[in-house]
């Protein structure tokens, strides 16, 4: 009888240090940030409660040859193709998912902790877009990243719906809402109704593959080699997918001639850039197009009278609108805030997590 005394006073003490424990965790809660991402190819975004997006910075990180970071978002970005050979400059997700998992790591701890103080001992909930298309295997990877980087609790949404949602979409009703997310490394098409994807199509097509057209574009027709960051200001200044009004615009381009390799100018217009973007443009006009096609015929009224609406970075390519609305026959327009709304849309889905159907289970927790 006495012997069990011992064990009862053990077990009432443990008992009262994990109560206070959790109460601890509780009240700690209440003071973290919880955090919606759009981790993209190009940018990453993070939304924090309460505060909404403050991190807006290039998804790139420049480390050493050994794995020592020096460098995140906008200051790595500036040392692209400018390195020496024992610092590597690299986007760490491509086509929209991770290629580098441990870089990804590094580059989403760094974001968060930028967002808002990352506890070790109790860090937020966070809420990532997640492209639909990917594998259960990218969607493991993007939730053990996200743990590891410092959350508490990891949960995905489709990039698709989170877009809709921060787009200001009725993506809970019983109807049709179609988005096209065009972003650096790819693009999605969606039809969303009653909280969940009816229809959808993704292609590895997007604003990466653009700059890529136009490098070859360079290259095959000046014999001249030209970086990423050179095609992707052209891109800005010159690009279209529709004859615009304002005439033929010419930009200076600076390259190296692959024959002498001595660097060379020439001056590129328009009209050329629409060439040098007509095929990946059409695969996103394809994959619009096929994704309205499989939609079914009660939702296709919808689709008429609501339209297409249009978000990401590549969706500000002007007259990219106009040649979308041409070839489907319907309305397209673009988002109030294009390069923001799947951070927005996760950010929302976080700030209603229980009620909102848009959000999977959690991924994981730490």
């Amino acid at each position: 009888m006495t012997s069990a005394i011992p064990a009862v006073a053990r077990k009432l003490a443990w008992d009262g240090v994990a109560r206070r424990a959790q109460s601890l965790r509780t009240l700690g809660a209440r003071f973290v940030r919880d955090m919606g991402v759009d981790l993209g190819t190009a940018n990453t975004l993070v939304y924090v409660s309460g505060e909404g997006i403050v991190v807006r910075e290039p998804s790139v990180i420049a480390r050493t040859a050994d794995g020592r970071i020096l460098a995140v978002g906008e200051e790595a970005k500036r040392m692209i193709g400018r390195t020496p050979a024992d610092i590597i400059a690299v986007r760490p997700l491509r086509e929209g998912v991770i290629a580098h998992f441990e870089t990804t790591t590094a580059l989403l701890a760094h974001f968060m902790r930028k967002a808002a103080p990352v506890r070790p001992w109790l860090g937020p909930r966070v809420v990532i877009g997640v492209p639909s298309g990917a594998t259960d295997v990218e969607r493991r990877a993007l939730v053990e990243a996200t743990l590891k980087a410092g959350a508490r609790e990891a949960y995905l949404v489709e990039e698709p719906i989170a877009a809709a949602v921060g787009a200001g979409l009725p993506v809970e009703e019983p109807g049709a809402s179609t988005i096209a997310d065009i972003g650096g490394g790819r693009t999605q098409v969606a039809v969303i109704s009653l909280g969940g994807i009816v229809v959808s199509r993704s292609a590895r097509v997007a604003g990466d593959e653009m700059d890529q057209a136009i490098i070859q574009y360079v290259r095959r027709a000046y014999n001249m080699v030209i970086g990423e960051r050179t095609a992707e200001a052209v891109k800005l200044a010159l690009g279209s997918a529709h004859p615009l009004s304002d005439g033929d615009r010419t930009a200076e381009v600076r390259g190296q001639h692959v024959v002498s390799g001595l660097p060379r100018i020439i001056r590129l217009t328009a009209a050329e850039l629409r060439q040098a973007l007509a095929e990946p443009l059409q695969v996103i006009v394809d994959t619009v197009k096929q994704t309205l096609e499989q939609t079914p015929p009660e939702l296709s009224a919808d689709l008429v009278q609501r339209g297409i609406v249009l978000t990401g970075g590549g969706s500000l390519l002007p007259g990219l609108r106009r040649l979308l609305a041409d070839e489907t026959g319907i309305p397209v327009r673009r988002s109030d805030d294009p390069l923001s709304d799947v951070a927005l849309g996760a950010g929302r889905a976080l700030e209603h997590l229980r009620a909102r159907r848009v959000v999977l289970a959690p991924a994981g927790s730490a």
